[in-house]
């Protein structure tokens, strides 16, 4: 018996490494399940997002043997423009307006953007000494007047006193003193009237004289066109040249729009393809879908050294109120009559 409960004993006793070895095996039983876990779930993934992408191919099969197919894209190179270059629209006719006298401005009648016609009085000076000098000239000239009519007077009367005096003689009733003396008389006298003559012209050209003078004290506009900068104030003093202080030379600055032309720069290497009376299309910057139809004018006979360009004039075949000075512009030489297709924008 008791050998029995030995043996017995010694059957239910553990060993230390079988403890070990189970515990190893009960540590690696949940990392095993996670990795099962993870692969299943790796693959459900990957089917779901590869059953999306089959159908699509599919579908874009089924599309693509049941659609037309797609147009073919013209790729020809288009045509092009011809020749451009750039420039500024210049007027041809533009002045400053300024008084041929130095006196001091009194009235100043325009302002910018005003329209004025040739002769039109722009300005005024102070013109009381002018009028003071023409009524003088006047008066000098009514005076040399009155005595060319008084000695003509006297030499009528000289003139019968002589011829009476020359009937008299023919007779001997009247002494050769006193016909010499008559005839002396008409001589003084028809020199007093030739001298009141000239002094009576010489007195109207000085009333002329001034006349123009107080004229010029009235400031006219040289040519019809469109003012486009005020340069003096009425207080202000000016002069036809400067004289340095506050002089000023000029009143205001005066446009001819319809001498309104385009002036580009050429390079000179495509200058030979530039010809006189060629179609050009001109664009301006501010109105980029206008188009404007011109021709050129002339092309300058010099050039540029630093640039290496020639300058072209083109003519703008109509005037347009939109149209400023100073704008800058593109052109393009419509080589072999090829138009620009363009958006004309209708007045």
């Amino acid at each position: 018996m008791p050998a029995n409960k030995a043996e017995l004993l010694q059957s239910l006793r553990i060993e230390r490494s079988d403890v070990g070895q189970a515990r190893a095996r009960r540590g690696r039983r949940p990392l095993f399940i996670g990795a099962v876990a993870v692969f299943g779930g790796v693959i459900g993934l990957a089917g779901f997002y590869e059953l999306p992408l089959a159908v699509d191919r599919r579908d874009d099969r089924v599309a693509a043997t049941t659609q037309p197919p797609a147009p073919i894209l013209d790729v020809r190179p288009q045509r092009s423009g011809g020749l451009a270059a750039s420039g500024y629209v210049i007027a041809r006719r533009k002045a400053t307006v300024a008084a041929e006298i130095t006196g001091k401005i009194v009235e100043v009648l325009i302002d910018e953007g005003m329209v004025v016609r040739e002769g039109d009085v722009v300005a005024r000076l102070d013109s009381v000494l002018a009028e003071r000098d023409l009524a003088l000239a006047r008066t000098r000239a009514d005076a040399a007047e009155a005595a060319i009519g008084a000695i003509t007077a006297d030499l009528r009367d000289a003139e019968r006193v002589w011829s009476r005096n020359q009937r008299l003689s023919q007779h001997n009733f009247a002494s050769e003193a006193d016909l010499t003396k008559a005839e002396a008389r008409v001589g003084v006298l028809r020199a007093q009237l030739k001298q009141s003559e000239a002094q009576f012209a010489t007195a109207r050209q000085e009333e002329q004289r001034a006349a123009e003078v107080l004229e010029k004290h009235r400031i006219r506009a040289p040519f019809a066109g469109v003012v486009v900068e005020r340069s003096a104030q009425p207080g202000e003093m000016i002069s036809p040249m400067s004289v340095g202080g506050y002089t000023r030379t000029g009143i205001c600055t005066l446009v001819d729009m319809d001498s309104i032309e385009v002036e580009v720069e050429v390079n000179e290497a495509f200058i030979g393809r530039v010809k006189p009376a060629m179609a050009v299309s001109a664009v301006l910057d501010a109105y980029p879908d206008w188009t404007i139809a011109a021709s050129v004018i002339a092309v300058v006979p010099t050039a540029n050294r630093e640039k290496a360009t020639v300058k072209v004039r083109i003519k703008l075949d109509r005037t347009d109120s939109r149209i400023f000075p100073d704008m800058a512009v593109k052109v393009t030489f419509e080589e072999g009559g090829a138009p620009i297709e363009k958006t004309t924008v209708a007045n």
